[in-house]
């Protein structure tokens, strides 16, 4: 394996809950995999192959699955070098998890509250690591990710409204982080954020003119298993895979409780589930959320 961060960027991770590189993802796959979004947007409904932005329901906000959509996302998501990093955060053993497409489009953009990705499925262990990779430049005015540095030392915080999990944190003060730790993670499209499963981070609508989309691979190690199969969260094993290592006879079991995302309802997005939306849909799930067996939701 070879060593494709530095003792600083693993330093930063361990610490911050993430850590930022430039350059880890060749250009012309970043080119290539805007070319296959503008392709798969361009359809004349866009709720045939994603989910729809509430305000302009002619935009997308979230394409599942890229991977099994179109394969520069899948090299993307298994180029070796994206992989030994992963390996140096979660260890040699990794296992594939899921992918999504998150867009933002030009003045809308929907708000995605604070929440830590392990709320929602939790697992056996922590040593869970998504991958935000700007595929546009990303700015403060377009919707730049967000990330409450160090949260992830807080363990799993309150993702719950009157008892249900509502997939959000209300406030970082609320939860006793401090806002000061925020920070806002403009960078260049081909840009990684590897970001720990428990590290808070959101991210607010996009004002500009100008598009923001990430593609974002998840990993584990091999030796995390999921503890929640509830609707939401049980799809995603059917596209698990081993990338690197091999698989676990075992799971590997950090102390304490996790508390499970027992919502009021069934939902299929992490959109959905924070504005509410449902509860008025009375848990409909919706079709795009399925592709080739393979399914990321949250």
């Amino acid at each position: 394996m070879d060593r494709a961060l530095t003792t600083q960027q693993i330093k930063q991770y361990e610490e911050s809950g993430f850590c930022i590189v430039d350059g880890l993802i060749e250009q012309d796959l970043i080119a290539q995999a805007r070319r296959v979004v503008d392709t798969l947007l361009s359809s004349d409904d866009v709720s045939k192959i994603a989910e729809a932005e509430p305000e302009d329901p002619t935009q997308a906000r979230r394409i599942w699955s890229p991977t099994a959509r179109d394969g520069v996302f899948a090299q993307i998501a298994e180029s070796p070098r994206l992989l030994d990093a992963v390996a140096q955060l979660i260890g040699d053993n990794v296992m594939y998890q899921y992918s999504k497409l998150n867009i933002k489009p030009p003045r809308v953009g929907s708000v995605v509250s604070w929440h830590q990705d392990f709320a929602y499925y939790p697992h056996t262990n922590t040593d869970l690591v998504a991958v935000l990779i700007y595929l546009d430049d990303a700015t403060l005015d377009n919707a730049c990710l967000k990330v409450a540095a160090g949260s992830h030392h807080r363990g799993l915080l309150s993702h719950e409204v009157e008892g249900f999990f509502a997939g959000k944190i209300s406030s970082l003060e609320s939860v006793g982080v401090d806002a000061t730790s925020v920070v806002d993670c403009e960078a260049p499209a081909g840009t990684a954020i590897f970001l720990h499963s428990l590290v808070a981070h959101a991210s607010e609508k996009n004002t500009s003119a100008l598009p923001r989309r990430a593609f974002i691979p998840a990993y584990r190690s091999s030796d995390a298993f999921p503890i929640y199969y509830g609707p939401h969260a049980s799809h995603n094993e059917q596209g698990a895979k081993i990338l690197r290592g091999t698989r676990s006879r075992y799971a590997r079991c950090d102390g304490g409780q996790w508390r499970l995302p027992i919502a009021a309802a069934e939902f299929n997005s992490l959109y959905e589930i924070q504005e509410g939306a449902h509860l008025k849909n009375a848990g409909k799930k919706s079709s795009t959320g399925y592709f080739s067996h393979e399914s990321s939701e949250v």
